[in-house]
């Protein structure tokens, strides 16, 4: 799908969805439970629904209604799907499953589009190795396929993505067991908090050291059933905070809770020290925009905001460096190369740094240009269009649905002007 994108203002009030991070967790933590759990306000997007039909093929019973999903498992113990388990483009959903799957008996082959197959599997097959697991895979990517059982152990853990400890900390407590779990190093700290969060929804105990680099795991443990709200994701509510900034005239962004262990709250922060007038109270009110300074922000724990602090920099005064972000170059693109050759297709005076972006804010002008299918890039590519001059063309403009499906129906509810159009 295509989208057209002219000048606009924004006014008026726009709710985020649910966190795709917490939605996938509560499926993988409702497969493992044994009995019925209730997630309240998922995130109904393409990437969990992937996640949600893997677990009806591992067993779970699913009944969905609006706003509510009951999920019914099996203790941890997997039906054998007989053929070939298709998570989309779901790197979270693949990891936390293949750990899942590990613990079985029988072999399980996974694989995705054509975007999954170029995430980075091997140092997560490499701990499931060490823990006993027989692994195949393309190049350490998807296809791969995976027998266990895994039944504890020692393993080291490859810390750059956070996904790979996620993961291993689902599946361990129900493996026979112990495990112990030592990382080098460990990037996107925020996620782990999340995983914490789950394991004591599920009553499985994990010990830590203060660094969270070394791992102690009791084995033989059972998850319990649960009811839990998702709550709204700060990584989604991103793009209208910065949207707001640079072509807003008052917008109130709702369902935020900024207790939640999310990273990408710290987003809201870094918009105020570029100059953003925000006003925190049951809900975020962003004030009239108002031109924004560059600054300087680390962004090892808040990867995703990569693409729309970009735009932001892009529409600053002064320069703006997004730095220690280097696993930004393996989610669905290479985000840090994607969004230098797009902005800069705009105008931006832009450039590449090996762990993240350099960006000297200016105006930008409309163009035609590319999402590379990735929902993030798509999103902050039309936040940008909307702060341009003239208009711009964006492709395949649809992947903005594998984190909001309501993107674009929320966006011109709030006065942008988009128009969609098919491929």
């Amino acid at each position: 799908m295509r989208l057209l994108v002219r000048p606009s203002r924004l006014s008026g009030e726009v709710a985020v969805p649910g966190s795709k991070s917490h939605t996938i967790r509560g499926i993988a933590a409702a497969l493992a439970g044994k009995g019925t759990s209730t997630l309240l306000a998922p995130l109904e997007s393409a990437d969990t629904l992937s996640v949600l039909a893997a677990a009806e093929r591992f067993g779970a019973v699913v009944e969905r209604s609006s706003g509510q999903w009951r999920i019914t498992g099996n203790g941890g113990r997997f039906s054998d799907p007989g053929s070939t388990v298709d998570l989309g483009n779901s790197g979270t959903g693949l990891r936390m499953l293949s750990c899942l799957a590990a613990l079985q008996n029988f072999p399980v082959r996974f694989d995705g589009d054509s975007s999954l197959r170029t995430r980075k599997m091997g140092g997560l097959l490499a701990s499931l190795q060490e823990l006993g697991a027989q692994c195949e895979s393309s190049g350490g990517c998807c296809p791969l396929t995976l027998r266990g059982p895994i039944r504890g152990g020692r393993a080291g853990v490859d810390g750059t993505l956070s996904q790979f400890l996620t993961a291993l900390l689902f599946a361990l407590p129900l493996a026979s067991g112990d495990s112990v779990l030592d990382l080098a190093v460990l990037q996107e700290r925020p996620y782990i908090g999340i995983t914490l969060s789950w394991l004591e929804t599920m009553g499985l105990q994990v010990r830590s050291s203060g660094d969270w680099l070394h791992w102690e795991i009791p084995g033989g443990q059972r998850s319990r059933c649960f009811t839990r709200t998702i709550p709204a994701d700060f990584s989604t509510a991103a793009f209208p905070l910065v949207a707001a900034s640079v072509a807003g005239d008052g917008v109130t962004i709702r369902n935020l809770d900024f207790s939640d262990a999310q990273g990408d709250k710290a987003v809201f922060g870094f918009l105020e020290q570029m100059g953003a007038e925000l006003l925190r109270s049951d809900e975020l009110a962003v004030g009239p925009a108002r031109p924004l300074r560059g600054g300087e922000f680390d962004l090892n724990a808040t990867p995703d905001a990569l693409p729309i602090l970009a735009v932001a920099g892009a529409l600053a005064d002064g320069e703006t460096r997004l730095w220690n972000v280097p696993q930004a170059r393996f989610k669905e693109t290479d985000r840090i190369a994607v969004m230098a050759q797009e902005l800069s297709k705009m105008g931006a005076d832009i450039r590449e740094l090996p762990d993240g972006l350099m960006v000297r804010g200016g105006r930008l002008h409309g163009a035609t240009l590319a999402s590379h299918g990735d929902h993030r890039i798509a999103m902050a590519l039309a936040v940008a269009a909307l702060a341009a001059e003239g208009e711009s063309m964006i492709l395949d403009c649809g992947a903005a649905a594998v984190t909001w499906p309501g993107f674009i129906p929320s966006f011109q509810a709030l006065g942008a002007d988009f128009i969609q159009a098919e491929d």
